[in-house]
C-alpha cells in the first residue's frame, strides 16, 4: 500500500515575493459566490448553535461576508431566525438544512423567508443521502436558490457533489478545534491538503474551506491553495453577536463553543446521542464581529502583499508554497524567552 503525504497548515508557508504594492487599500478581497452574489471579503459563518443565529447573519452581511444559520432547531425558529435578519436589513442571508426527517418542509419555509442560500449541512457529505437531497433540491428550485452543501475531504466527493447539483462544496472533515471526528473514525484528511485536492476539480462549484483555521495566516493559505471561501467557528464563537450567555469563570467572561456533534449539542437538539464526533468548551469573550473581522481582513490583506497580489485569484496564481520542518514551525511562531 502506497501512503499519500499530506500538509497541514502548519507544515507550509508561502514565500514572500517581489511586490509593487504601494497600500494594501489596493488590493481587493472580493469573491463570488455566484453570479449574483458577491462578498466583499471571503468569509462564511459556520452553521453552529454557538456561531450563527440572526445577530451574526445580520453583522456578517453588513461587513461583507456571509452568515449561515444553524439548523439544530424547530423549523418555526430558524424560519424566524431568518426573517429577523431579513427585516433587519440584512441582504445575504444563508440557512442550514440536513438530508432527512422534515429537511424539505424546512427548506421551503426558509427560502419563502427569506433566505436566498441553502446549505445542506453533514458530517460526511459524500453519501447516498445528500446525492438524493440535492437532486431534490435541485428538481425542485433550479437556479432560484444558491445550494451550498458539504462537507467533504476528496476530489471525488468534490465532484460527485458539484454534479449533484450543489453550487458551492464546504471541504474539510476532522479539521475543526472542537471536532473529533479523526479520533473517534480514525477518518479525516488534513484541511489544507484537501483544498489542494479539491482545487484541481473542472466542475464550477465555489470551494468553501472549513475547519482548522485559526489565523488570518491560515486564511491566506487556504485561499492559496485554492479556496474560493473560508468558514469559519471558533475564530467568531465569543463575539457579542454569536448566541449564548456570558458565562463568568475563574475572574474572566466566556460563551460555549461546541460541535454539532458533542454531547451536549445533541442531548440539546434531539434528545439523545448518536455517534460523539466532537466537544464543549468555552471560548473568552472578543468583543464585537466587526472587531475580529476587521482584524481578520487586515491580516489577509497583508498576507495577498507579500506575495504582490491584488486579488484572491492573483494569490491563486502567484502563490509558491515550501514545507517546513517542525524546528520552522516553531520559529514561526512568536518564541521569545522571558526567562
Amino acid at each position: 500500500m502506497k501512503i499519500k503525504k499530506c500538509y497541514c497548515f502548519d507544515d507550509v508557508l508561502l514565500v514572500p515575493q517581489f511586490s509593487d504594492i504601494l497600500s494594501r487599500s489596493e488590493i481587493k478581497l472580493q469573491s463570488n459566490i455566484d453570479e449574483f452574489l458577491s462578498l466583499s471579503i471571503p468569509i462564511v459563518s459556520s452553521p453552529m448553535d454557538t456561531v450563527t443565529e440572526d445577530a451574526m447573519a445580520i453583522s456578517m452581511s453588513k461587513l461583507g461576508g456571509l452568515g449561515i444559520i444553524h439548523r439544530y432547531n424547530t423549523v418555526e425558529n430558524q424560519s424566524n431566525l431568518v426573517k429577523n435578519a431579513v427585516a433587519s436589513g440584512a441582504v445575504n442571508i444563508g440557512a442550514a438544512i440536513g438530508v432527512s426527517g422534515d429537511y424539505f418542509e424546512r427548506a421551503a419555509n426558509l427560502v419563502s423567508s427569506g433566505a436566498r442560500i441553502i446549505c445542506v449541512d453533514i458530517a460526511h457529505g459524500h453519501h447516498a443521502m445528500m446525492r438524493y437531497a440535492l437532486e431534490t433540491l435541485k428538481n425542485t428550485y433550479g437556479s432560484s436558490i444558491h445550494i451550498m452543501a458539504g462537507n467533504v475531504a476528496a476530489l471525488e466527493g468534490f465532484n460527485d457533489l458539484a454534479d449533484w447539483g450543489a453550487d458551492s462544496i464546504r471541504v474539510g472533515i476532522g479539521g475543526g478545534s472542537i471536532c473529533s471526528t479523526r479520533i473517534q473514525t480514525g477518518h479525516g484528511v488534513p484541511t489544507l491538503q484537501s483544498i489542494i485536492d479539491c482545487s484541481q476539480s473542472d466542475r464550477d462549484a465555489v470551494l468553501i474551506a472549513d475547519g482548522g483555521i485559526r489565523n488570518s495566516g491560515d486564511i491566506v493559505k487556504a485561499l492559496a491553495a485554492g479556496a474560493d471561501f473560508v468558514m469559519l467557528g471558533s475564530l467568531l464563537a465569543g463575539t457579542a453577536e454569536s448566541p449564548g450567555e456570558e458565562i463568568y469563570m475563574n475572574g474572566g467572561r466566556y460563551k460555549a463553543y461546541r460541535g454539532m456533534a458533542s454531547v451536549e449539542a445533541q442531548i440539546q437538539w434531539r434528545g439523545h446521542t448518536s455517534s460523539v464526533e466532537g466537544v464543549s468548551s468555552q471560548v473568552p469573550l472578543k468583543g464585537s464581529t466587526r472587531a475580529v473581522l476587521e482584524a481578520l481582513e487586515r491580516g489577509i490583506r497583508s498576507g495577498l502583499s507579500y506575495t504582490g497580489a491584488r486579488t484572491i485569484k492573483e494569490l491563486q496564481s502567484f502563490s509558491k508554497f515550501i514545507e517546513q520542518s517542525a524546528s520552522g514551525a516553531v520559529e514561526s511562531s512568536t518564541h521569545i524567552n522571558n526567562s
